[in-house]
């Protein structure tokens, strides 16, 4: 089985993102409209910047067009994954703990399958999240597994 468009820019991205210091987040290639894009998602702690974006772009265009895998006109974006950032691994949510998050599960829980609240902590593939329901709160463990999707999410205070 041929490899698809994002393992081979996975391949291509991950050293040149590890030479800067910066964390691949995430990558998709997707139609919208008429175009094909090739996104690409890098961090570091203290945030990415638009030049580092510009580097890592130079960097990867230049070796997708040595080994060209893509056979269609496409739009390459570096970007930082922005305040609502996913977590995708395990990693991501030991990283991210004590920081505010929604997740939406494959299943329901409590009857409910979208929760948001604070990560308080991620241990043995659980996620352990306290959400408020009307004006108590509640902690609600999650199993790694069951969570079909999760990002940070912005509070306004």
């Amino acid at each position: 089985m041929s490899k698809n468009v994002t393992e081979i820019a996975e391949e291509l991205v991950i050293p040149i993102a590890k030479d800067m210091n910066l964390e691949l987040v995430d990558i998709e290639f997707k139609k919208e409209g008429k175009n094909w894009f090739l996104r690409v998602f890098l961090d570091k702690p203290e945030g990415i910047d638009i030049e580092e974006c510009g580097q890592v772009s130079e960097k990867l265009s230049e070796k997708l067009d040595e080994i060209d895998p893509i056979d269609m006109p496409y739009f390459l974006e570096v970007s930082s994954p922005g305040a609502e950032r996913p977590l995708k691994t395990k990693e991501d949510f030991i990283k991210q703990t004590g920081k505010h998050i929604y997740v939406k599960l494959y299943e329901p829980m409590e009857n409910e399958k979208e929760f948001e609240g604070t990560l308080v902590q991620f241990e043995d593939d659980i996620a352990t999240i306290e959400i408020r329901i009307k004006s108590r709160k509640k902690q609600l463990e999650v199993p790694f597994d069951k969570i079909a999707k999760a990002n940070l999410a912005v509070t306004f205070n």
